[in-house]
């Protein structure tokens, strides 16, 4: 007698990660993106903010900093739990404490409240960004649908960065804490979703994980982005405390590095750096996320107080730099095979100077075309570079290391969005306040504020009335527009430097 046996059922879950990838892929972007819009989200939102909590200048800038602040140095320590431990599961935590931290947010009855919640935001996102890239490298085992996979993983990226202002711009103008609690619901879907079709990494309990390590990357990457940011506005702290602090980060990193070559099994494999394409990408992310989140910041504030555009119509006027940014990562996913990461990633620089060059000839009136053409090619060039960076980066890291490599990128990611805030912005603060001269009528004391920045000098005017406070804005304008213009003058020459660098240093494939 023969007998049969019944074919096995195969759940959804159980089934290979590969045949559900591209569902896979559309989670992991759909969670990098809430984590990325939370970094600008209220760069249109703060004076709908500051109307209903009334920061003073200090918390306000805690606000805005205190998300990236904390992100950025807990990347790494997440990405190698992740992989100790199983991504998934540090997905799964971080949706939740997301989530809660969203809804702490979005009713935070007073700025400190609104502080402590964005930093539980920042602790939930760094808990989910390093498995967004590592995953991918798990499910997508194929080089050229990997390259796919991460041209719409670095699209979402820069997109979420970019679209961050217009949805500040369209929620706040119904209530300021919308922009917190719209993520509550699209993480009440996610979180099964992601329970369901995940895979489940393979733990390596065995594998040491050195507490000493994790303490001197946090606080070496806490102390550099912090004194770059006291550097930058001297809000809490002097200049030289504040340098004396970045110095100190540089010298815990130092001591990071040297501990971990002394290591039988490293908390991260700073042996990448000695390969020179994962170098050059990282330093590419670094330098990308600088130019596009630090201009836009900048070219937001031009958009809205110089040209006097709502932040409603600002948000619209930057539509093109997210729709080029989306299909830039798309393009770029095509043209990396065919003309390699060297010519990918100088070249998309490269764009991003060229875009950037018209805008010297600019002053007080507006170039509505000129500007979108100028948007459309920073957010394509940004993504281009991007996209060669991120494949060069993972596809120098072994499968067991992919969680410590896509958290050296993300710190980049959000080192270079510190950093473009900070370099960028006190840049122009220097040659604003110098710039702007004395308007008769405006008492020493309006002078003053009016140097702070050209929204106090809005402020000011706007108390004071009447031609002399009609006085006091152009010339603030005009001292804006002038900073401006130096600020584009040094991404210009930064960005054209790091592409010739790239086309000289790598080689063609």
């Amino acid at each position: 007698m023969t007998v049969t046996q019944a074919a096995p059922i195969v759940r959804t879950a159980d089934r290979d990660p590969q045949q559900r990838r591209w569902s896979i892929l559309v989670l992991l972007c759909l969670s990098l993106l809430l984590i990325t819009v939370d970094a600008t989200v209220l760069h249109i939102a703060v004076p709908a903010l500051t109307a209903a909590l009334e920061p003073s200048a200090v918390q306000l800038l805690w606000i805005i900093d205190i998300y990236s602040l904390v992100v950025a140095p807990l990347l790494i320590m997440f990405g190698t739990l992740g992989d100790k431990y199983g991504r998934k599961r540090l997905v799964l935590w971080g949706f939740v404490l997301f989530g809660l931290a969203s809804a702490g947010a979005a009713f935070a009855p007073s700025p400190l409240t609104l502080i402590l919640a964005r930093a539980l935001l920042g602790v939930g996102g760094a808990m989910i960004m390093p498995a967004t890239l590592s995953l991918i490298r798990q499910v997508f085992t194929d080089r050229r649908e990997r390259a796919i996979a991460l041209g719409v993983w670095s699209a979402v990226a820069a997109a979420g960065a970019a679209v961050g202002p217009l949805i500040g711009g369209v929620l706040v103008g119904w209530w300021w804490g919308a922009v917190f609690l719209i993520n509550v619901p699209i993480l009440v879907v996610l979180l099964p979703a992601a329970a369901r079709l995940l895979p489940e990494s393979r733990e390596r309990k065995d594998q040491p994980w050195d507490a000493v390590s994790a303490a001197l990357s946090v606080a070496g990457i806490l102390a550099l982005a912090f004194g770059l940011k006291e550097a930058g506005s001297g809000s809490l702290m002097p200049l030289w405390a504040s340098i004396a602090v970045f110095l100190g980060g540089v010298w815990l990193l130092v001591m990071f590095v040297r501990r971990q070559s002394r290591l039988r099994t490293p908390f991260l494999e700073v042996g990448l750096f000695r390969r020179r394409e994962f170098t050059t990408g990282v330093v590419g992310v670094l330098l990308g996320v600088f130019a596009l989140v630090g201009l836009q910041l900048m070219l937001a504030q031009y958009l809205q107080l110089v040209l006097g555009d709502s932040p409603v119509q600002a948000a619209l006027r930057m539509l093109p730099l997210v729709l080029s940014a989306i299909t830039g990562g798309l393009a770029a996913a095509h043209i990396l095979p065919r003309v390699g990461m060297r010519a990918t990633m100088s070249g998309g620089l490269g764009l991003v100077a060229l875009a950037l060059t018209p805008t010297l000839s600019w002053g007080v009136e507006g170039h509505p075309v000129m500007l979108a053409v100028c948007f459309v090619g920073i957010g394509f060039g940004v993504q281009v570079a991007l996209l060669a960076a991120s494949d060069t980066i993972m596809a120098a890291a072994p499968e067991s290391k992919a969680g410590g490599a896509a958290a050296i990128e993300e710190t980049a990611y959000e080192l270079g969005a510190g950093m473009g805030v900070a370099v960028l912005g006190t840049i122009t603060a220097i040659v604003y306040a110098p710039g702007l001269p004395t308007v008769a009528g405006v008492p020493e004391g309006g002078m003053d504020k009016a140097r702070q920045s050209l929204a106090a000098a809005a402020h000011v005017a706007d108390e004071i009335g009447g031609g002399v406070g009609g006085a006091l804005l152009d010339a603030a304008r005009w001292a804006f527009v002038n900073a401006l213009h130096t600020t584009v003058v040094v991404s210009v020459v930064l960005l054209s430097l790091t592409a010739v660098a790239v086309a000289t240093l790598l080689s063609r494939d």
